[in-house]
């Protein structure tokens, strides 16, 4: 059997990666324009209004976030009044998040998030093709010499804070957090 030639699968995978950037970069500049928010603040008010009222820390799962990642998100969130926090009446430790009426309103007319799109997609794959994807992002990293940098959120200066990683991040100077 003939092995196809390398240059054209590369072709197509630099294409591919080109459509991913082009696609990402598009909707996270609608998604600002549209709502006034960054991606991942949508991303969020989308996933509680899917699963609110919702505990932080269930939210933080359900976004691949680290829960101080997701409490900076929410914090901004709340100064515009989109959410409120309360504390669970059975457990006094455990917060949960729920939308404001003026934050259902902004998911009912915000455009879909990259992420979530991302997020759900990569749910509905066998672990079989998960793995694949996963083994083939993990060597990309690898070849962009970046596995060591924080992964920032899309669309924003905000990094996600690694599993076991304490307090919350922060930008750069001159840079603001999603």
């Amino acid at each position: 059997m003939a092995k196809p030639p390398s240059d054209r699968m590369v072709a197509e995978i630099m294409d591919n990666i080109r459509r991913v950037f082009q696609v990402v970069n598009e909707q996270s500049k609608q998604v600002e324009r549209e709502t006034g928010l960054t991606g991942p603040q949508v991303w969020a008010i989308k996933v509680i209004s899917e699963h609110g009222p919702v505990r932080v820390s269930d939210l933080a799962m359900k976004m691949y976030l680290h829960p101080a990642t997701v409490g900076g998100i929410l914090d901004r969130l709340e100064k515009r009044g989109l959410i409120s926090r309360n504390r669970s009446t059975e457990d006094r430790r455990v917060v949960e998040v729920s939308l404001t009426d003026e934050g259902r309103s902004l998911v009912e007319h915000s455009p879909e998030v990259a992420s979530n799109k991302i997020t759900h997609g990569l749910e509905s794959l066998e672990n079989e093709e998960l793995s694949v994807i996963h083994r083939g992002l993990d060597r990309l990293a690898v070849i962009l010499d970046a596995k060591g940098l924080p992964p920032r959120l899309i669309g924003t200066a905000e990094v996600n804070l690694p599993r076991g990683g304490r307090g919350r991040s922060t930008p750069p100077p001159g840079e603001t957090q999603g």
